[in-house]
């Protein structure tokens, strides 16, 4: 049975992008096969010469919100961190707040300096988030002003203006991510205009991605492990689009982890989607079988990751750890504004 520490492996912190290239398209791709293990280093524009007609593309549209907003406890003018998860009402969000030990319920935290922008932590859930209440008639100034795009931890500096359209894919459409589904942030206009002239369909899904991407597997008995609910829509139209696909005997291309655990989730016993909306804690792992994907592009992820996990399901671990090792020795650039991998 494999264990957490078979998911582990070295990386210089240099290869861990900080930022993205000039342009969408300009990254590196390797090529894996999951049958031979094989390995191709390519770019990602190359992309097109392993399309082939009747293939459908399955991208993740949802938008990446400016959830992270820095403020100041009242009356003690403690820095506070918030990251907003989940509108659950008018201007009421559930929150994850930073450092949680300096707030309670009904601490005001103000986010500008004249006070005129605040918010009200109401309670603390039992998963150690908040609620709280964003006070304020003119909500969207919060967000035009004082909002930030929520960047991964391993990014070690400040959001840039750049970043409100880099750390986002040029399909989004349906608001609501805390992070990027980053497999798609590769592709340009261009790029989508080649690949619907070679003849293959393109789907979409809507994963709104939280901050449990980031969650660290903390059991080495990996059955053991809770996952992060994320929630999602699937519907009939595209639902149809995928369906027919397979039946025509086309490939279903996931673009992106978040693409494979909507299709994987929507499954029913005979292989086909069923559309729908709701919210799903599905963990992929070894000796999972998809029975959606038929292959993937996706970043690289970090060690002991649940998405390390996940490709692994599809190309076997020792294949993408190899891979791993791989593209380290040849510089790839690693996580969000990095290169990529495509799993055959």
């Amino acid at each position: 049975m494999l264990q957490l520490s078979d998911f582990y492996y070295s990386l210089p912190k240099k290869l861990i992008a900080q930022k993205p290239l000039k342009t969408r398209d300009a990254s590196r791709m390797l090529v894996l096969n999951s049958q031979s293990g094989d390995c191709g280093l390519r770019k990602f524009i190359e992309i097109l010469d392993y399309l082939k007609k009747d293939d459908c593309l399955v991208f993740n549209d949802t938008e990446v919100i400016p959830a992270r907003i820095l403020g100041e406890k009242i009356p003690t003018g403690a820095k506070i961190e918030i990251l907003l998860l989940e509108e659950t009402s008018r201007g009421c969000w559930k929150a994850m707040i930073k450092p949680g030990k300096r707030v309670k319920s009904g601490t005001i935290i103000k986010i500008d300096k004249k006070g005129r922008y605040s918010c009200s932590v109401k309670t603390k859930n039992d998963d150690g988030t908040y609620q709280i209440e964003l006070n304020s008639d003119d909500l969207q100034g919060i967000f035009d002003k004082y909002a930030h795009i929520p960047l991964p931890p391993y990014i070690f500096r400040e959001d840039t203006e750049n970043d409100k359209k880099r750390y986002q894919t040029v399909y989004a459409k349906n608001p609501g991510a805390v992070a990027a589904p980053t497999a798609g942030l590769h592709f340009s206009g261009n790029i989508l205009s080649k690949i619907r002239e070679l003849g293959c369909h393109t789907a979409h899904v809507t994963l709104h991605v939280g901050p449990g991407t980031f969650q660290p597997v903390k059991v080495d008995n990996l059955s053991e492990h809770k996952m992060h609910e994320e929630r999602f829509l699937l519907s009939k139209k595209n639902a149809d689009i995928i369906n027919k696909t397979k039946a025509n005997g086309g490939r279903i291309i996931a673009i992106g982890t978040t693409s494979v655990r909507v299709l994987e989730s929507c499954a029913d016993k005979r292989e086909n989607i069923i559309p729908q909306t709701g919210r799903t804690d599905i963990f992929i792992y070894p000796p999972y079988k998809m029975k959606i994907v038929d292959a993937l592009l996706t970043n690289f992820h970090l060690p002991k990751s649940t998405l390390l996990m996940l490709v692994s399901a599809l190309a076997g671990r020792e294949n993408i750890m190899n891979a791993y090792n791989l593209a380290v020795k040849n510089n790839f650039r690693f996580y969000s504004y990095g290169d990529c991998m495509l799993i055959l």
